[in-house]
Order: structure tokens, then C-alpha cells, then sequence
């Protein structure tokens, strides 16, 4: 198809009726728009919907490897240049290996970069973003220069030195992010170039098959391992690890002994980092081998961090066979739905279902051995969150083929909702289990994600003691007290990156009317934002105040204990005492104080700025000047001073690099 490339028309600041450059491997979809000296380098990809349009500010560079999304608009001013990698003048110029993504202006004068991202509808305009960088969504760039290697949040306002100087280092993973879409639109660019000639078909995919990774694994590499086999593992169990590592999933396997199996308590193996699927295998084994007598159960991790196709490959009778006849999905992006298979070692009560896997059949039956009853409920995914579940119809069955039948029914009438299974003490009328069996991705859950209880009557039956499999008993006692004194409770989330600045997110108010309800909320909470920091808030509603703040997970994990939290006073300092910990300070949280440690180690200086609630908007913050301490004390006291001094005002904390001269920490420590 041919392209639309204009010569720029005639004007007083340019008569030499220019036209586009357009390198012989680059794809340039008719429905763009190329209007004069417009350079598009070796495999650049422009997308439909496309302007760039070098009519007044003249001329344009784009590089080799850059693609240009939908909708993009590039244009320049006729006035001011910038000096591009070549030493030369131009109006635009775009780097090699940049991805300029959908509706964003790049508005000339202008510079981006090598090996730089440009998030969609954000602007450049007279700015130089330096290679390397990562400018996400809805931002604006605008007569700075953005030094190389730093990283734009979506919605920023960057029009000043100041604030461009100040901005986070990139991450691997954002590095890692815009070398993938790089990779993307570079296949798209070969599939487009041959889409009308099928004599080309065949070794473009050969190419993209050599080039195109998913996991860090190659599909050339997947091919020539089609004939993997193990002694160890069932067939079905190696083309399970083949799927997952086609569709970019990672690999991770667990396992648990027969006294914990009950209670869910599953542990890591060591990692998989595949670069074949011959090594995964290998590394499979090894977990096998090492734990028999033990559960092992596969499962693959997709990009947001959720599980996909969970079976268990191997049970304590040593017999090692997948709990799933393993079929990929029809659909690449499958969330992870699939069948399970149970076998009770000949005791005449096995069992097979479609919907319920290993682990919960294994619990049920464990259930009616103890006399239990069992029943379901079901919630969607806003009412979760408060812990609002409604029962599915009750099941009043003693076989082990009834519960399932009844579980299933419920699991097909409420698909897209959370369903958990529970166990009833019918004597001391009180739950002794409560166990998600299905997630609202259609995931069938395994009994890792479950809430046990103890009982009057719980000897060796499923119900350990732990209240709860997330939340330290420290946690618990702190939401059971905050009910208990009638305070309020939410929860509040950020990531690594905004963690140091204090930028949390509100998750809003839990609407919960017992402690049950809080738990399963919160846990729910840290399910749902796994890799960042989550704190657990206390307000009193007539004071209308924060009465405690506590770090309960950190970005590695691990459910922080009451340690790391902040209390406040309140009108009622009874209730709250029963609400807190002791603090490292009796002002500062336990971050604070670390921040404060870390920026002394450093040889960073030290000093506080407030403002009022008026000048707050307007950004008019006030400097108390340095803080010279010598000692992390007596840093801490004089902090404390100045927070006593501007009560009622925002205070923040700065941290200052002496031999740069910059600032490296800015924190809001204190609020009106």
C-alpha cells in the first residue's frame, strides 16, 4: 500500500518543497499523515492515525527501532532548534530504540532521547528528555531538560529545573517494560511489511521466532526441547511447564508436609529462572526430590502477579502425577481455570470434579469425617472488599460426591465472584473453616487462600489455631481493638518508588460489622496490592483524627508486625493506648525514623520546611533552616521540636546531597 508522504508546501522560512526520507525496512501505515523533511530511520514502525507534519519547524529525525503509536502528533515551531546526536540542527529529533505511544505530542522544539518511553497523551514541548527515560501517562514536559535515565510519574507537571532535577532514577523493571514493547512493535513492523505477500510469511516468523522472547526463554529454544521427557514427571506435567513458559508466564513450586497440607501452610522451593525448558524441568525435579513424602504443587505467575494453572504434581504417597489433566487454554491470556482429578489411594471415597481441585476435596473430606457441615458463599469483587458475603443454597449431604456436586452448582451459578467454602461446628455453633475456592479471574483457588478457627471440639481436624493465615496476631488484636472502641478502619497502599516521598493511596472506609468481616477485608487488601507497602489506619470519628497508623506488609512480602507504626493521641487516650505498640519516637513513625537514620549515614543534610493550609496549595513552603546533629537522638529530638512548634501546619522533612546540592528525599512527616 502506498504512503501518505507529502512535500511541505511553500512558506517565507522554507521554499525547497521537502519531502519524507523513509528508510526501505521502515513500515508506515497509509492512514499517517508525512508532510515534508521528515527523516524515519532503519525499522521504525508509524502506526494509523499518525501525524508528522515538518511544514513550519523543519526538519525531523526519527530513529532506527523507534516505533510511533496511534494517534501521535509531532510537529514543530518554526522558531528554535535543537542540537541532535548527529551535531546538527533539527526541530524534532526522536532517538534510536524510543517508543512515542499513543495520542502524545511532541511538540518542537524537542529532544527525546535514546531507548526512551513516552507515555500516552503526555507532551513535550521546547524540552530535551534525555536517554533512558520513562515518562508515563498525562504528563506534561515543558522547558526543561529531563537529565538521562530518570522517571516521569503519570499526571506530572514538569516545567521547571527544579522539579526535572528532583525526579526517581528508572528501574529495571520500567527499563524492562519499554525494552518488551520495543520488541512488540517490531514484530507488528515485519508482520505489516509482508501482510500482502505470502512468500515472506514463512521467514518473518522464523525471524520473530529467533528474536521474540517471552520469559527469557525463546521459542526456538521451546521447539528444539519439544521431545523434553522426564522420569520423574508425567507427560501432562511437562506440557503444563511448555505452556507456561510459551505464554511468558514465570514457574514457581511449593510444598507442604501432611500436618500442615490442612492448614495451607506452603513454602517456596527454590526459584526457577528457566532459560530452557529442559532446565525448568531439571529444576522441578530437583524440588521433587527433595521433598518427597511431601505435596508439591506447580503453578505459573503472569505479569500482575496472580497464579495460573495451579496443580499439585506430587503427594506424600510418593506418587508424582499432575492434579490436573492438563489442556492449555483456548485463549493465550487464560487466567488459569482447569480441572482437577483426586485419588484417595483405594479407600473407596475418590472423587473427580471439574471445578474443585485436589486440596478441597481433601479438606471436605475432612470436614465430614469431623462431623462438620459445610456450606458456600459467594461475593463479587466490590463487596469483598467489606467482607459482604451471601451464602449460597445450603447443602444437606453426608457423601463426598454431593458436597462436590453442590459446590460445583454454586461455582457455575456465581462465576466472576469469589466462592469459599465453609466448615461448620454445628455443636458450638461456629465456623471452623473458611477457605476461597474461586476468584473472580475464574481461578480456582487452593486452600493457601483460607481462614481457620479454632474449636472446642478441633483435635486433629482442619482448624489450627492461627486466626488468620495473612495478619500477625499483633494485627488482629489491633483491628479487634479498634472495633472494640468503635474507631473507624481503612486501609492505605504505595508503592517502593512513592513510599519515600509518603505519597499513599486510600483504599477507603471497611464497612465491617465483626472482626471476621475486618479480617477477611484487610487480607483481602493485601491480596489484592502484593509488592507494596499497605498500612492499617484507626480513626476516631467524632475527634475525626488518625488514632493509629501501622505498617501490616512490605514490598518483599513479609506482614509486618505492630512495630513499624505511628500512634497519635486522642480525646480518648484509654482506647488508643489499647491500640498501639510502643514507637521508636513518640512523634515520628518508625519510616521517619529509618529515613532519618539512612540520610545521616549518607552525609546528607538535614532540615524541615512547613507551611499552612493556605499557602499549602500554592506550594509557598517555609524553611526552618539546617538541622545540625551529630547523632540520630538527638537528629529525632530536634525534629520532634519543630513538629511540637508547627502543629496545626503541613511540615515535611528534607533530605539535601551537600556535593550536588540537591535535594534527595522530600517527605510530608506532619498534617494539619
Amino acid at each position: 500500500m502506498a504512503v501518505r508522504s507529502t512535500a511541505a508546501p511553500p512558506t517565507p522560512w522554507s521554499r525547497n518543497l521537502a519531502e519524507a526520507q523513509i528508510h526501505e525496512t521502515a513500515f508506515v501505515h497509509p492512514f499517517s499523515n508525512l508532510i515534508g523533511d521528515v527523516h524515519i530511520g532503519a525499522n521504525v514502525i508509524v502506526a494509523p492515525g499518525t501525524t508528522i507534519r515538518a511544514d513550519e519547524g523543519t526538519p525531523f529525525y526519527i530513529g532506527e527501532n523507534t516505533n510511533i503509536q496511534d494517534g501521535v502528533v509531532i510537529h514543530g515551531l518554526e522558531q528554535g532548534r535543537v542540537i541532535g546526536d548527529d551535531q546538527n540542527k533539527y526541530s524534532v529529533w526522536v532517538g534510536k530504540n524510543s517508543c512515542i505511544t499513543h495520542m502524545a505530542l511532541i511538540h518542537g522544539p524537542a529532544y527525546v532521547g535514546d531507548n526512551s518511553f513516552i507515555g500516552f497523551r503526555s507532551t513535550v514541548f521546547n524540552a530535551r528528555v534525555g536517554a533512558g527515560c520513562i515518562v508515563m501517562m498525562h504528563t506534561l514536559i515543558q522547558d526543561v531538560e529531563i537529565p538521562a535515565g530518570k522517571y516521569v510519574p503519570s499526571g506530572a507537571i514538569i516545567i521547571n529545573q527544579q522539579q526535572a532535577d528532583r525526579l526517581p532514577d528508572v528501574q529495571d523493571q520500567d527499563k524492562d517494560f519499554a525494552h518488551h514493547v520495543v520488541g512488540i512493535n517490531q514484530a507488528l513492523r515485519a508482520g505489516y511489511l509482508c501482510a500482502a505477500d505470502s512468500k515472506c510469511i514463512a521467514p518473518i516468523r522464523d525471524e520473530n521466532t529467533k528474536s521474540y522472547k517471552g520469559n527469557g526463554v525463546t521459542v526456538l529454544e521451546l521447539e528444539r526441547s519439544s521431545k523434553v521427557s522426564s522420569n520423574s514427571l508425567g507427560a501432562e506435567t511437562i506440557e503444563q511447564v511448555r505452556y507456561l513458559l510459551e505464554q511468558g508466564y514465570k514457574i514457581g513450586t511449593e510444598h507442604v508436609d501432611q500436618r500442615r497440607f490442612r492448614t495451607g501452610s506452603w513454602t517456596s522451593c527454590q526459584p526457577i529462572e528457566p532459560r530452557s525448558i529442559g532446565e525448568a524441568i531439571a529444576a522441578l525435579e530437583s524440588c521433587v526430590r527433595e521433598h518427597s513424602g511431601e505435596y508439591v504443587r506447580l503453578f505459573g505467575i503472569d505479569k500482575d502477579r496472580r497464579r495460573v494453572l495451579e496443580s499439585i504434581i506430587q503427594r506424600p504417597d510418593g506418587d508424582v502425577k499432575p492434579a490436573t489433566n492438563f489442556k492449555a487454554p483456548a485463549s493465550s491470556h487464560s487466567n488459569g481455570s482447569y480441572s482437577s482429578s483426586y485419588s484417595s489411594n483405594g479407600n473407596g471415597n475418590g472423587s473427580s470434579s471439574g471445578k474443585v481441585n485436589g486440596e478441597t476435596v481433601e479438606q471436605i473430606r475432612q470436614l465430614l469425617a469431623g462431623g462438620y457441615k459445610i456450606g458456600m458463599e459467594h461475593v463479587d469483587e466490590r463487596r469483598f472488599r467489606t467482607g459482604s458475603w451471601t451464602s449460597c443454597k445450603p447443602i444437606e449431604a453426608t457423601s463426598i460426591n454431593q458436597v462436590i456436586s453442590g459446590l460445583e452448582e454454586c461455582i457455575e451459578s456465581h462465576q466472576g465472584e469469589y466462592v469459599r467454602l465453609i466448615g461448620i461446628d454445628t455443636k458450638a455453633k461456629r465456623r471452623v473453616l473458611e477457605s476461597i475456592i474461586q476468584r473472580p479471574n475464574g481461578q480456582v483457588a487452593s486452600s493457601g487462600s483460607q481462614k481457620s478457627f479454632t474449636s472446642s471440639g478441633a483435635s486433629a481436624n482442619p482448624t489450627p489455631t492461627a486466626t488468620s493465615n495473612r495478619l500477625s496476631t499483633e494485627v488482629v488484636d489491633q483491628l479487634r481493638q479498634l472495633l472494640a472502641g468503635g474507631y473507624k478502619i481503612s486501609i492505605e497502599h504505595v508503592d517502593e518508588r512513592r513510599f519515600r516521598t509518603g505519597s499513599w493511596t486510600s483504599t477507603g472506609q471497611i464497612q465491617a460489622s465483626s472482626e471476621r468481616e475486618a479480617i477477611a477485608a484487610v487480607e483481602g487488601h493485601l491480596g489484592e496490592y502484593q509488592g507494596e507497602y499497605v498500612r492499617l489506619i484507626g480513626i476516631d470519628p467524632k475527634a475525626k483524627r488518625r488514632v493509629l497508623e501501622t505498617i501490616i506488609q512490605r514490598p518483599n512480602g513479609q506482614v509486618a508486625s505492630s512495630g513499624s507504626q505511628k500512634s497519635f493521641t486522642s480525646s480518648a487516650p484509654s482506647a488508643t493506648a489499647t491500640a498501639t505498640a510502643t514507637p521508636t519516637s513518640t512523634r515520628l513513625s518508625t519510616e521517619v525514623v529509618d529515613q532519618l537514620r539512612q540520610l545521616l549515614a549518607g552525609g546528607s543534610k538535614i532540615s524541615l520546611e512547613h507551611v499552612d493550609q493556605r499557602r499549602f496549595r500554592t506550594g509557598s513552603w517555609t524553611s526552618t533552616g539546617q538541622i545540625q546533629a551529630s547523632s540520630e537522638r538527638e537528629a529525632i529530638a530536634a525534629v520532634e521540636g519543630h513538629l511540637g512548634e508547627y502543629q496545626g501546619e503541613y511540615v515535611r522533612l528534607i533530605g539535601i546531597d551537600p556535593k550536588a546540592k540537591r535535594r534527595v528525599l522530600e517527605t510530608i512527616i506532619q498534617r494539619p
